[in-house]
């Protein structure tokens, strides 16, 4: 059984897409279907602005396909919108009365400023991030935002995009010299008219779109990158216009075979990496960051979330949703284990203090250490690691993710070095002992509730020598399979955290592993 379904159509100048989002019938919100098909429609604008019948008869041939899928997927809800080319297109008002003749969907026409409030709120609900600029690189506009303290203060929305520049300034998918000073004072002109944009220096400048996308495919191809994302990937502009200079002397046919970069793009990347080039100088940022999310994730989120499409915390939500997607996983067992393992690190930290972030780092390993069982109870860790790795744990960095994974999943120092064998250049020693010394707790946390009935409530935690001990408060039932379960753990936890944990309670005291 499924639940509600809601399909986004955006209607951009480069391409034309659609995304199926699906709430689960536990809550959880994913991606059920998706499609995307190449318009080009900035190209196809005459010179006297108007669309052409051609262009326009395709694209409603690829909006009947798009709501074929949306009935398919008995999707409730379809939200269609276009962008720059059809806001600019002499003929908008026909194009518009055209589409909804033929396919029966009313197109919103998206402001720049609208096109810009949507994909700032798809950034921000997954990025932690607080201050910056966003840029959304279309084909036939570019909106710039500032934004500071998680909310937007200032956007822009410039008349030009990758398809609509390379059109004006390329030449046979190639920009010369001459093309590129052309562009870039085109670019630098109307820069010149927003002067809030040079008066906010220091900032990392946050990309969403195709192009900084494909940007960071390249990239992540060019260094051998070993994590499966570009989102929140950071890039520096040096390597940014290491990647410019080189994608600029090639051939279209051989930038085509690019690791990392799709054929349809290999024309307007140059110009699009142009602009986003021209606006980082003008920020005066200090990186640039993929965001994954954009456009059509802000109006999924306007839209099913109409009073409050701003999430208050990115992570938790994120979390919340992936525990959602796994619902075999054992919920008050869970939350145990989470509220157990919370109180251990506060003590412990307390006396061997651990670097910061690192109880964040718990607190998500902890809620999501058994969401592998869906896929095999048996081989569970193995299951939780892989599904961390390869969600959307937004909120956190690739490298916390794979320590968030690694805890999660922990059964020994080996095992988890061998989970981790694949994105080893991203970590150090200092997260590797972060990894063992939580993955143990995370095992402590779950011995406690070992018969997974919750049996203890307050449990008193006193550090005590080289004794943890453990004092459960009125526990409710025997507690022997989990004294025998600490006291199996008690030496290799002794070996990383230099105590060993004694379940103290009153029926019978669990025999202590010191020698």
């Amino acid at each position: 059984m499924t639940g509600q379904r809601i399909g986004i159509i955006d209607i951009g100048s480069n391409s034309v897409r659609l995304v199926v989002y699906e709430q689960t019938v536990n809550g959880a919100h994913r991606v059920a279907d998706s499609s995307k098909q190449p318009a080009r429609l900035s190209e196809r604008i005459d010179e006297d602005g108007r669309l052409s019948d051609a262009a326009i008869d395709e694209l409603i041939d690829t909006l009947l396909h798009f709501t074929m899928i949306c009935t398919h997927n008995h999707t409730g809800q379809v939200r269609a919108v276009a962008t720059a080319a059809i806001r600019n297109a002499a003929n908008r008002p026909a194009i518009l009365e055209r589409i909804k003749t033929a396919t029966g969907l009313k197109i919103e026409l998206l402001s720049g400023e609208e096109e810009a409030s949507y994909g700032f709120i798809g950034m921000i609900n997954s990025l932690l991030i607080r201050d910056g600029f966003l840029i959304d690189i279309g084909g036939g506009s570019t909106e710039l935002s500032l934004f500071r303290n998680r909310a937007l203060v200032r956007s822009v929305s410039f008349p030009f995009g990758c398809v609509s520049l390379n059109k004006r300034f390329g030449a046979k998918g190639m920009l010369q010299d001459e093309g590129l000073r052309a562009l870039e004072a085109l670019v630098t002109d109307a820069i010149r008219q927003e002067s809030w944009i040079g008066n906010a220096p220091g900032l990392p400048l946050v990309g969403v779109g195709g192009t900084v996308r494909a940007l960071g495919k390249m990239h992540q191809a060019a260094y051998k990158y070993p994590f499966p994302q570009t989102h929140n990937y950071p890039i520096t502009g040096e390597h940014a216009d290491e990647l410019f200079d080189q994608m600029r002397k090639l051939p279209l046919d051989k930038r085509r075979k690019l690791p990392g970069l799709s054929k349809d793009r290999a024309d307007v990347v140059v110009p699009g990496v142009a602009i986003l080039r021209a606006l980082f100088r003008a920020a005066k940022a200090t990186h640039y960051r993929i965001c994954g999310a954009g456009l059509r994730d802000g109006l999924f989120h306007a839209t099913r979330f109409r009073n409050q499409p701003k999430l208050d915390d990115v992570l938790a939500y994120s979390m919340s949703n992936l525990i959602a997607l796994h619902p075999e996983a054992p919920k008050q067992h869970v939350m145990q284990v989470n509220r157990l393992a919370l109180e251990l690190y506060d003590v412990l930290n307390f006396a061997n203090p651990l670097p910061p972030q690192t109880r964040v780092l718990l607190n998500a390993a902890s809620q999501l250490f058994r969401i592998g069982a869906s896929i095999d109870y048996y081989e569970y860790a193995r299951h939780s690691f892989y599904l961390i790795i390869n969600s959307h744990l937004n909120g956190l960095s690739h490298r916390e993710i794979i320590i968030t994974a690694a805890i999660a999943s922990y059964k020994s120092k080996s095992r988890a070095r061998q989970h981790i064998s694949d994105y080893k250049e991203l970590l150090n020693e200092t997260d590797l002992d972060v990894i063992y010394k939580l993955g143990t707790l995370l095992q402590l946390s779950a011995a406690l509730d070992r018969t997974e009935t919750q049996a203890i409530g307050q449990l008193n935690i006193q550090l005590n020598g080289t004794q943890l001990l453990l004092r459960p408060v009125h526990p409710r039932g025997s507690l022997a399979v989990e004294c025998r379960e600490v006291v199996e753990l008690g030496a290799e936890f002794r070996k990383l955290w230099g105590v060993t944990p004694f379940l103290d309670y009153a029926v019978k005291p669990c025999p202590s592993t010191t020698k």
